[in-house]
């Protein structure tokens, strides 16, 4: 194994963990899960991205990396009066219809017609109030979360992959030097999986469950097609989704949530460095599973220890992790002129944070949004039909006329 492959594995697996633990931990936190089910959920979905990548790899022969939805993780993280249970049925739900969408083409196509300024301004909706605590937990905590926001500013100014990265590990450095962090005796290593028995709430399976596949599948699944695309691959559409909505059903029962095709992480390991030879370039999703196993099983100590953090640097660290994302969001929202109105409205209903009738703002948004669009869609139709017709007389001629310029 070339040890080129190793060290793109390895990168590509620390920046993926540790630039969005922050947020998966805060997705936990906002549906009361316990130290118990935090754990299982962070191994959990580490043993799904492990076990995907590497079948996928293997049965494709192409270099099929997985990584956890951080949208869905910030979807998860912005919901309220959800339960544990509750939101492991919505998980379950959002794998299946993964799956669903691999099976059944007509399917596949509703999702793909969903204009791509407002899924994009949906995203950029859940992601604002994340980024936006950034301010709010500088002022709360300056002490903690200033050092945490120098570091990432002048990092990502030489790499902005490991910006993130910096920051996590300058701000535990920082408070453990200060204040003597330290992680309870009884964490140690495993795979501390627990079942945790689903509830199917109805109004959360709509309002968590949905709006977690339609992120996972445009502001995930796609770019990572395209990725694969980009480094000359044809991308295994189906069986990536099937193995990834399987996956993701069953390790829900673990609290795990949805996995999906990384991009970023993804544009690491493909690249001719990786291996000069792309035919062989696949095995490096081997490696990449197993670095994943490993950290799966030392989840429970790290989980820990940035626990352990200051909430106010807690919610910074996921602020900062989440920048970059919703600046390619907001660019998509408003790429298309004619999507910009419909997608400021659904930016301001889900960012609104607003849950009416127990479902979530994300939905609100992307309803909002579609009856924006379809009401602009019908007001232009007759000013269409209007144009036609005025244009129409100058382009009926005669039959001998037809012939004779034919």
């Amino acid at each position: 194994m070339p040890v080129s492959m190793l060290a793109a594995a390895f990168v590509a697996a620390i920046v993926g963990y540790g630039s969005t633990i922050a947020l998966v931990l805060a997705a936990a936190a906002a549906v009361s899960a316990t130290p118990e089910q935090t754990a299982s959920w962070v191994a959990g979905v580490c043993f799904a991205k492990a076990i995907g990548s590497a079948v996928l790899s293997v049965w494709t022969r192409v270099p099929v990396l997985l990584a956890w939805s951080t949208p869905g993780a910030a979807i998860i993280a912005g919901t309220t009066n959800v339960s544990m249970p509750e939101a492991v049925g919505a998980f379950v739900v959002a794998g299946l219809l993964i799956v669903a969408t691999a099976a059944i083409p007509v399917l596949a196509r509703a999702v793909s017609n969903i204009p791509s300024g407002i899924a994009a301004a949906m995203l950029a909706g859940v992601l604002l109030p994340f980024c936006m605590s950034v301010a709010t937990a500088a002022v709360a905590s300056p002490i903690d979360v200033a050092p945490v926001i120098a570091a990432f500013l002048l990092v990502r100014l030489v790499n902005p992959l490991w910006g993130v990265i910096a920051a996590l590990v300058v701000g535990v450095g920082w408070v453990g030097w200060r204040t003597g962090l330290s992680v309870p005796a009884d964490v140690g290593l495993g795979a501390p999986l627990v079942f945790i028995a689903p509830e199917w709430t109805p109004s959360v399976m709509l309002g968590l469950g949905v709006p977690l596949y339609l992120v996972t599948m445009a502001s995930q699944n796609l770019p990572g097609f395209a990725v694969l695309k980009a480094h000359g691959y044809d991308p295994p559409t189906a069986r990536a989704l099937g193995v990834s909505g399987l996956l993701s059903a069953v390790t829900a029962f673990a609290g795990a949530h949805t996995i999906n095709m990384a991009a970023i992480t993804a544009a690491i390991c493909l690249s001719p460095d990786t291996h000069p030879d792309a035919a062989k370039r696949w095995r490096i999703g081997l490696v990449y599973a197993a670095i994943w196993v490993a950290l799966g099983l030392v989840g429970s100590a790290l989980i820990a220890a940035i626990t352990s953090l200051p909430a106010a640097l807690i919610a910074a660290l996921a602020g900062i992790a989440l920048l970059t994302p919703l600046m390619g969001a907001l660019a998509g929202a408003f790429e298309v002129p004619d999507q910009r109105f419909p997608a400021s409205v659904t930016l301001a209903v889900s960012a609104s944070g607003v849950a009416a009738f127990g479902i979530g703002a994300a939905f609100w948004g992307l309803a909002a949004g579609l009856l924006v669009c379809s009401l602009d869609h019908l007001s232009r139709r007759p000013s269409a039909r209007k144009d036609a017709s005025r244009t129409e007389p100058s382009r009926q001629t005669p039959s001998g006329a037809r012939q004779a310029t034919d």
